[in-house]
């Protein structure tokens, strides 16, 4: 399953690990792969320490690391280092499916971002990896105002691919306003889940034990009534 976002910054890291979270309750044994992590000179915790911190799942990986907070292709290039190879990724992460219940695959940024090269020298994307895994998506996006174009465009480009998808916000305001809720409103139909604000700030005992309730029983939580959970969080 990939864990793509209508752009940087929206909470896939967190979304990712909520999943995660909430499969090993159900049972699963879950790994999480990062196919290309950048930024990794600022010193803080990457995206896989992230996730093994919150949710402790059985396998965690990163498959190529640049020291550049860019796209991984472009990061790749700034650092005269390898791009990580389209094929060489779909392996990596099938072996990880033949030993584990569920593999999720973080992207980096939004869905039509350079991650590497295909052996033709032409640059990939995580739309383009999973195509080649034949996986489904899940899109982490804002709650905030712009998020329904972004949305729609990353849900679109998914359909074309006959990607399965359904959308997550990856932070939900302690103080919603209008438009969080008529943005909810709008995406119910496509909504698979719903995180607090500052959920990666949990311990993270309590995010364990939280995540299967921000979650519908399509990512392995119990959220299944929109209405009662609107009436929660007043």
């Amino acid at each position: 399953m990939l864990v793509t976002g209508t752009d940087t910054g929206v909470g896939k890291t967190i979304t990712t690990a909520a999943i995660a979270a909430a499969a090993q309750a159900a049972g699963l044994r879950v790994a999480v792969v990062k196919p290309g992590q950048t930024g990794t000179a600022t010193g803080e915790p990457d995206d896989v320490e992230t996730v093994t911190r919150l949710a402790a799942p059985a396998t965690g990986r990163t498959l190529s690391s640049y020291p550049d907070p860019l796209a991984p292709l472009a990061a790749a290039r700034v650092a005269a280092a390898e791009p990580l190879e389209l094929y060489a990724a779909v392996d990596a992460i099938r072996e990880e499916s033949d030993k584990h219940d569920l593999v999720l695959i973080e992207g980096a940024g939004g869905l039509l971002v350079p991650m590497g090269l295909r052996p033709s020298g032409e640059p990939w994307t995580v739309g383009d990896l999973v195509v080649s895994l034949g996986a489904p998506a899940v899109v982490v996006a804002r709650a905030g105002l712009g998020t329904l174009n972004h949305t729609a465009l990353t849900l679109e480009a998914l359909e074309r691919r006959a990607v399965p998808a359904g959308v997550v916000l990856g932070a939900w305001p302690a103080a919603p306003e209008l438009v969080h809720w008529a943005n909810l409103t709008e995406l119910v139909p496509t909504l698979l889940g719903v995180l607090p604000e500052g959920a990666g700030g949990m311990d993270p005992g309590v995010f364990r034990r939280s995540a299967s309730g921000w979650l519908t029983p399509a990512l392995y939580g119990v959220l299944d009534d929109w209405r009662a959970w609107a009436e929660g969080v007043h």
